[in-house]
């Protein structure tokens, strides 16, 4: 991976990624789209090499949107089968690297009781892991997320003045993640589709024209030399 470009000393603490483009990278090669998401797999764990190269400290995924149960039923059917697999197969790589693995979204009826475990087991497994912290938006929506958050400060009885930034962000999905510093959103599409809108409030995004599947460790260092281009001043005036 070439750094030459990147700052180590002023990398993003926490990057996000919509990893877009499974279904065309798969249909553009006369491949069912499910191979699409599975080809994603490798982008993924390159994406994950990449980040503990930087010294990213945390990435979040979006790996399924509370959107996503849309999709023809074998698709959903896959994915969820997809990423139990996935994590049966690749949690033991993920200790070995020092990664944490944690997940956020909604854990209803639809998610399969199987998949829940599994979730579970690399969470416990990997809990003690410092070097990076891989979230996996599982069943997500951002929307639902705040909605969730209000839901349970009311249910506390909560008043009017009590529903502040900081109460709303105590009840978030993972109220220990820190806001987004960069966003990175594959496949040439420029929108954030529902995710982590509360988190990606003051974040940099950026948008590259890669399918997700060829998506690699080079790819993050040039987002991140993107990143280091802009100047941040979260409603301010820059010195």
């Amino acid at each position: 991976m070439d750094l030459s470009r990147v700052d180590l000393q002023q990398v993003p603490s926490h990057v996000a990624c919509v990893m877009d483009g499974n279904g065309r990278w798969a249909e553009r090669r006369g491949l069912k789209r499910t191979d699409g998401h599975a080809a994603g797999e490798e982008a993924l764990f390159d994406a994950v090499h990449g980040a503990l190269e930087l010294g990213v400290e945390w990435m979040t995924v979006y790996a399924f949107s509370t959107e996503n149960w849309r999709r023809p039923v074998d698709e959903v059917r896959y994915l969820m089968r997809f990423n139990e697999s996935l994590l049966m197969r690749r949690v033991d790589e993920l200790e070995e690297l020092g990664v944490r693995v944690r997940f956020i979204g909604r854990r209803d009826w639809r998610v399969p009781k199987r998949l829940i475990n599994r979730m579970d087991e690399s969470i416990a497994k990997t809990a003690h892991n410092t070097k990076l912290t891989l979230t996996i938006a599982f069943n997500y929506g951002g929307r639902a997320e705040i909605i969730d958050a209000v839901r349970e400060l009311v249910a506390a009885g909560a008043g009017p003045d009590q529903i502040t930034e900081q109460a709303i962000t105590s009840h978030l999905y993972d109220p220990d993640m820190p806001a987004v510093d960069l966003m990175v959103r594959t496949s040439g599409e420029y929108r954030i589709s529902n995710f982590l809108l509360w988190e990606l409030a003051y974040s940099e995004l950026v948008f590259v024209d890669t399918l997700w599947p060829d998506f690699r460790r080079q790819h993050l260092a040039d987002a991140v030399a993107e990143f280091q281009q802009r100047t941040r001043r979260f409603g301010g005036l820059s010195n």
